[in-house]
């Protein structure tokens, strides 16, 4: 699948609701999930993690440790089936 970029770029960056903890970002987070085509986990780690200085502190840490906890326990937990 290929991305336009372009289109992402002019597209809805230019809103946020509830702050503006991602508008001093080089790249909008949102963009960078997509071009990577990271799933829902990942993408809520990269988001937690590039946003905790600006908005939730140690909070949104804690939040990404927890969905990089489920991608663990997702691709390393061995499922026993009867």
């Amino acid at each position: 699948m290929e991305i336009n970029m372009t289109k992402i770029v002019n597209g809805s960056n230019h809103i946020q609701w509830g702050g503006d903890h991602y508008k001093n970002k080089p790249i909008q987070i949102w963009d960078f999930i997509a071009a990577n085509n990271l799933d829902y986990f990942q993408g809520n780690v990269v988001k937690y993690v590039s946003r905790y200085r600006d908005k939730g502190g140690l909070e949104d840490l804690k939040k990404a440790r927890l969905y990089i906890d489920k991608i663990i326990e997702t691709e390393y937990t061995v499922r026993i089936t009867k």
